[in-house]
């Protein structure tokens, strides 16, 4: 036979072995002595990004990212049944519970036996990893209750381990209040600032016991992970179909066998980690964004690993879970380095600080907080009415608010086309949400004693645009014996007086209580800059222009008690045409020689302003005796272009400060009146801005309209305010944690580290959700914001707050645009226009928290108005015309908040109340408070009451029936 013949016959030989059928030895559990490594296999799923919620969960629109959730856990269902061993933990609830309702019973079943029997985990359990900068904590315990409900109605579990893997930075809200006091057994993270990073890598402190409330403290602290570079695998152990990590290739017949190899990498990877990690236990984060959409090739590779390496026995490996690692880390008794306040600013990596996200989309920002106060409103009507079982109810907005706490939603880092997915879902829950809140009132004000039982129910509208002077309830004409009825909500459990403002066609009005008595008004005029915000974006947002423009705003003072409301009347009158004793006059215009210094408010507080140059200079309370030199200005910075690093929807990096210009369109008016008085400057061609002092307060409020940013230059431009003082503040500033407590900022200090300086402004910055101050020696000067924003202290005696963003350049953190938000009418488009507001005020030192807290909730909660018409008196005497929730006799104490009032499903009843200081914060308030919940309820019958949260001196739920 020919030697090529032979040689024929050896290859097919070769090839023709037949294969052996390996066993994979999976059982491995944590070995004392050895260095343990817990592989946990996760998926990292985005509600929303590059792709919005719904194209994320189907996978369409792959061209921009290839990512689908249903193929994640479809196939990880198989991918656990092949082997008990196996485990996958999940987080994101909006994504499980989508998947959830397409199951089959028979599938049901079988992830129940996964969960029952630890090999599918359930952690986290929000609907979102919301973020914990630009969320509010209310909004935060809310999306979490979501997830936590489903999970325990339908699994009969909770989640232990706090996931929060991907936010830019961690609040100390965020450990305290949503890890320890919901039961978490401990929280992990990923994104901690690079120089700390470093740092603890050296003293082996990534992992600590963190120690969130200076309230609670140890009590209240939580064992927390922050990961040694991200929330990914090692370098070269990703296993995602297409991926180009090596795998385990075993098979001794086969070419490229490299079991030794992989082995080895797997052990050096393993000591590497266990060099920066205390005890013998590391873990490895086996997965990252959307992965495991076919689970086989992730899991056929761990199985190998497992295998392999314990056969080797240098180190254990072993499918695990963040609950099986977070009982070894107990269990070692290990003693931990202590963290307290929080890991803000963030930045990762020089020149790059995640500290523009603060502010980026402000429109969405200020929508979803809106939207937030307004679903605890209407909660609480959707309670005194009694939640129906089939809609309209409050369900869609809830999950559409759960939605925008997501770290790529509020936080402004998305796509826009996602952006305006978040903001549609945020309006069509807010449809559904209103019409709760019309038949809740008409419900509440039809009285079984007055009203004719064959009359029908009165329909009510709301104004959801007043922010642009857009109000067609009240904008409407009212001939004589016509009248318009407003019912004013107080969603608060305090009683309140507040100044409303409506605008009106007709200057010739006056308002009646519901007793009949006419109360004091005040008209100011409806000026052009509003008026051409009103024009265009009710064109924009609604498709048509306004049918009639209001000449006036009408203010007057109102009141109401605690969750209840009042109502009251406005109707035309013929006034003498000599007489307008309710138009506020025009004291001051700049195009007008008067005195230099006008004095601006009709109460104790006094603003000063040098009217020459249309400045503030002074601000006096002369109830307090407090007199401060105060300036206020505007100013930009140029977002920085350069190509290694630009700033962007994540990163703010300035390359320079530009003052304001008034570019020959400054002006400087002011109006007076009996119960407020108004300051408008038009600051620039994009700026405009008015002042108001009202009768009876003690802060200024500054509303702003800045917009659209002009970029013909070719800068982007991000927009700042100034308060400065003289104040000696020793370069100190406070700035609130979500919401909630308040932590000392130093500039250019951090205390747990050495800190570099590269970025004096950028690296200054924190979150500023609730609001921000400064102190010295004898005052107080503080600032309470209406959205999440960005703020410092870059001066001593100064704050300052970043309003605006406009980009013309993508970051580089994966959003791949830049931050240009446009709005377009008729296929004409302009940059984004926002209006907003701040609130200043000065007190004596030891005194301003009071104003902090109490304003804060009112800023939070604003009155919710309602809308109606009546024909003489006829609807005022068949109807209620004022209600309260709670004994008429009660009000909740003062340092006491009632953020949650809420019907369930089966019937029961969520109350939440918030103590609104903390411990030292304030002499008279910062005590345990009591309150009396039968005069709560004073309306129902209470059968039961449990109380869920342990934190009994910050936050209670309890649950009624």
């Amino acid at each position: 036979m020919a030697i090529g013949e032979w040689i024929l016959i050896a290859l097919m030989c070769f090839w023709c072995v037949e294969s052996k059928y390996i066993v994979y030895n999976t059982t491995s559990k944590t070995v004392p002595g050895k260095l343990n490594v817990h592989l946990v296999a996760h998926s990292h799923d985005d509600v929303g990004w590059l792709k919005t919620v719904d194209q994320y969960y189907v996978g369409s629109n792959n061209s921009i990212q290839g990512a689908c959730v249903q193929n994640v856990l479809d196939s990880l269902v198989p991918a656990l049944l092949a082997d008990k061993n196996r485990k996958f933990f999940y987080v994101e609830q909006a994504f499980f519970q989508r998947w959830w309702r397409d199951q089959s019973e028979i599938v049901q079943e079988t992830v129940k036996q996964l969960i029952n029997s630890g090999q599918l985990e359930l952690i986290n359990g929000g609907m979102c990893m919301h973020d914990e900068a630009t969320s509010h904590y209310i909004d935060m315990i809310d999306q979490t209750t979501l997830g936590h409900r489903f999970i325990k109605q339908v699994f009969n579990v909770t989640p232990r381990i706090g996931w929060q893997i991907d936010p830019f930075g961690h609040s100390a809200v965020q450990a305290y209040l949503l890890s320890a006091e919901v039961g978490f057994d401990s929280l992990f993270f990923a994104r901690i600032d690079y120089q700390d990073r470093a740092k603890r890598k050296d003293e082996k402190s990534l992992e600590v016991v963190w120690r969130g409330s200076k309230s609670l403290g140890s009590s209240a602290q939580i064992f927390t992970g922050a990961f040694p570079e991200n929330y990914e695998p090692p370098s070269n152990f990703y296993y995602e179909v297409n991926d180009d990590s090596p795998i385990v290739q075993d098979n001794i017949e086969l070419f490229d066998y490299n079991v030794p190899e992989r082995v080895n990498e797997f052990v050096a990877a393993a000591l590497s980690q266990a060099n920066i990690t205390r005890t013998n236990h590391v873990m490895w984060t086996m997965g990252t964004d959307f992965k495991y959409q076919y689970a086989h090739t992730w899991f056929r590779q761990m199985d190998k690993f497992i295998h392999y390496v314990n056969q080797d026995g240098r180190v254990n490996a072993l499918y695990s879970t963040p609950s099986i690692y977070t009982d070894a880390k107990y269990a070692t008794n290990e003693a931990w380095p202590l963290k307290t306040d929080d890991y803000f600013p963030y930045a990762d990596r020089i020149n790059a600080y995640w500290t523009g996200y603060f502010t980026s989309r402000p429109g969405l920002k200020g929508y979803a907080r809106t939207m937030s106060s307004y679903y605890l409103a209407a909660r609480q009507l959707e309670f005194f009415k009694g939640r129906s079982k089939v809609r309209p109810n409050t369900d869609s907005l809830a999950d559409a608010l759960a939605l925008v706490q997501h770290h790529d939603a509020i936080t402004g880092t998305s796509k826009q086309h996602v952006a305006d997915d978040y903001a549609k879902r945020l309006s069509i829950g807010y449809e559904e949400a209103a019409k709760v809140v019309e038949t809740s009132l008409a419900s509440i004000t039809r009285s079984s004693s007055k009203t004719n039982s064959g009359s029908p129910m009165t329909k009510f509208q709301q104004c959801l645009l007043l922010n642009i002077s857009y109000c067609p309830p009240s904008e409407v004409d009212l001939p004589n014996g016509k009248k318009l009825v407003v019912v004013v909500y107080n969603p608060l459990g305090w009683k309140r007086k507040d100044v409303i403002r409506i605008p009106v066609i007709d200057e010739n009005v006056i308002v009646k209580d519901s007793g009949g008595k006419e109360i004091e008004s005040q008209l100011l005029p409806l000026q052009n800059a509003s008026l051409a915000i009103r024009n265009y974006y009710s064109v924009a947002y609604l498709g048509k222009f306004p049918s009639v423009t209001p000449k006036y705003w009408l203010a007057f003072s109102a009141s109401a008690p605690p969750i209840g409301f009042n109502t009251y009347f406005i109707s035309r009158v013929k006034r003498p045409v000599v007489a307008a004793p309710s138009k506020s006059q025009v004291v001051y215009s700049s195009e007008e020689k008067q005195n230099d210094v006008i004095e601006v408010g009709p109460g104790d507080l006094k603003l000063v302003y040098s009217a020459n140059k249309g400045k503030l200079i002074r601000y006096i309370n002369s109830r307090t005796t407090v007199k401060e030199s105060v300036g206020q200005s505007y100013s930009f910075y140029r977002g920085a272009d350069n190509i290694q690093q630009a700033s962007g929807a994540y990163v703010f990096r300035p390359n320079g400060t530009y003052s304001t210009k008034s570019d020959g369109q400054g002006s400087f008016t002011v109006f007076r009146g009996p119960l407020l008085d108004e300051v408008h400057q038009r600051i620039n061609s994009w700026i405009y801005q008015i002042t108001r002092v009202y009768k009876g307060k003690e802060h200024a409020e500054f509303e702003f309209t800045v917009g659209p940013i002009p970029i013909n230059d070719g800068m982007g431009k991000e927009v700042v305010t100034q308060i400065s003082t003289h104040m000696k503040t020793n370069r100190t500033f406070y700035t609130d944690s979500s919401g909630r407590d308040f932590i000392e900022r130093i500039r250019d200090y951090r205390k747990d580290w050495n800190l570099e300086v590269n970025q004096p402004v950028a690296g200054n910055y924190y979150p500023i959700n609730l609001g921000m101050y400064l102190k010295d020696d004898s005052k107080e000067l503080s600032i309470l914001v209406d959205r999440s924003v960005a703020g410092s202290s870059i001066k001593d005696g100064q704050l300052e707050i970043m309003l605006h963003r406009r980009l013309l350049h993508d970051d580089g953190r994966g959003v791949a645009e830049a931050l240009n938000e446009t709005v377009c009418v008729q296929n004409k488009c302009s940059g984004l226009t926002i209006v907003g507001k701040y609130y200043l005020r000065i007190d004596p030192l030891g005194e301003a928290a009071k104003w902090r807290r109490s304003f804060g909730q009112e800023i939070y909660s604003p009155f919710l108005l309602a809308f109606t018409e009546q024909e003489g008196d006829e609807w005022a005497n068949f109807h209620v015309l004022s209600f309260s929730g709670m004994d008429p006799s009660y009000v909740l104490p003062d340092n006491v908040a009632m953020i949650t009032l809420q019907e369930l499903d089966d019937g029961k009843v969520l109350l939440r109340l918030a103590h609104l200081y903390e411990i030292g914060e304030d002499k008279d308030l910062s005590v345990m408070a009591s309150v009396q919940l039968e005069k709560v309820f004073a309306n129902k019958k209470v059968n039961r009451v449990r109380k869920n949260y342990s934190s009994c001196s910050l936050l209670i739920d309890y649950l009624f029936s």
